[in-house]
Order: C-alpha cells, then sequence, then structure tokens
C-alpha cells in the first residue's frame, strides 16, 4: 500500500489546473541532487480511498486536478488509485509525476490526464529548463475507432521565453 507524506495545493505543476499534490513516500529512485529526499522512506499515512476523500473535502472548491508525486515502488497501486479516482471524482484530472524514464506497464494511460516522465538530473534541471531530460504529456484520450492515446509533450510550456 502506498503511503503519503502531505499534500499541498499547487498551480505550476500541472499547466492550467488547481491541483492538490500527493506526496507519496518510499522512492526507489533515490535520483542525485533529489530536493525531496523525505520522500525515500516509506513513512506517512496509507493512501486509501477514504483518505483521498478527506484530503479533497478538505481543499478549496476550484480543485480540478489531483497529483500522485511518485509512487515507482508500486506502479499498479498508482494505476489503481488513479482510476479509483475517476470512477469516484470524474470532473476531477488525474496525473502522475514518476521517477522512471518509461511508462511502468502496470499503468494504464486511461486513468491518467497527465504524466510526467524522468528522473530529476540535476546537470540538466528540472521542467523549467530547455535542457532537461524529464517530460510532462497531456494523455490525449482517443474516443475514435483507433486504440490507444496519444502523449501530447507539454515540456516546452514550462521553459522561459526570452
Amino acid at each position: 500500500m502506498l503511503k503519503y507524506t502531505n499534500t499541498d495545493i499547487v498551480f505550476q505543476e500541472i499547466p492550467d489546473e488547481v491541483t492538490l499534490a500527493v506526496n507519496l513516500s518510499g522512492c526507489p529512485c533515490h535520483c542525485p541532487g533529489c530536493h525531496s529526499q523525505y520522500l525515500w522512506g516509506n513513512e506517512g499515512e496509507p493512501l486509501t480511498d477514504e483518505a483521498i476523500d478527506n484530503l479533497l473535502a478538505q481543499q478549496p472548491s476550484g480543485v480540478s486536478c489531483v497529483a500522485l508525486m511518485g509512487g515507482d515502488a508500486d506502479p499498479a497501486e498508482v494505476d489503481g488509485i488513479a482510476a479509483r479516482l475517476k470512477e469516484r471524482h470524474p470532473k476531477l484530472k488525474t496525473a502522475w509525476y514518476s521517477g522512471r524514464s518509461l511508462l511502468a506497464k502496470e499503468v494504464n494511460l486511461d486513468h491518467l490526464d497527465y504524466v510526467k516522465l524522468g528522473p530529476y538530473l540535476s546537470h540538466l534541471g528540472p521542467l523549467k529548463s530547455p535542457k532537461t531530460n524529464q517530460r510532462l504529456y497531456l494523455v490525449q484520450h482517443r474516443r475514435d475507432t483507433e486504440p490507444g492515446n496519444i502523449l501530447q509533450d507539454l515540456t516546452p510550456h514550462f521553459w522561459k521565453k526570452p
């Protein structure tokens, strides 16, 4: 079971969304230069459906997205949480920030609206750096006869224009 240590309302993680960021503990990535090393340990409260409902009830009504920050230790559980969020709160968008370079095979993109992939590499910088290895994608859900989803790279949205 995934655990969370804390949450925050953020405005820059997902473009044009008021996001409840849920920081998940037990991160196995241990990226050099990580600014959230407190998430490496397996600490905090279990992230149950009831916990999510309680967290959402404590937030302003303008929250439009829930971002699971981490969870790479159990991507199947991340997928389950995202699926249940979509079912229980259909108006909310869902996002996952993974420290892995590739999407885990256990994750179904039908359950996510956004996904960020890539470990933090300090010499390449975060999403706001044009040199970053990290990518944030908008999942465009196909509703026609074609199978699968399309990933639109939103990363350039974070780069400051001169």
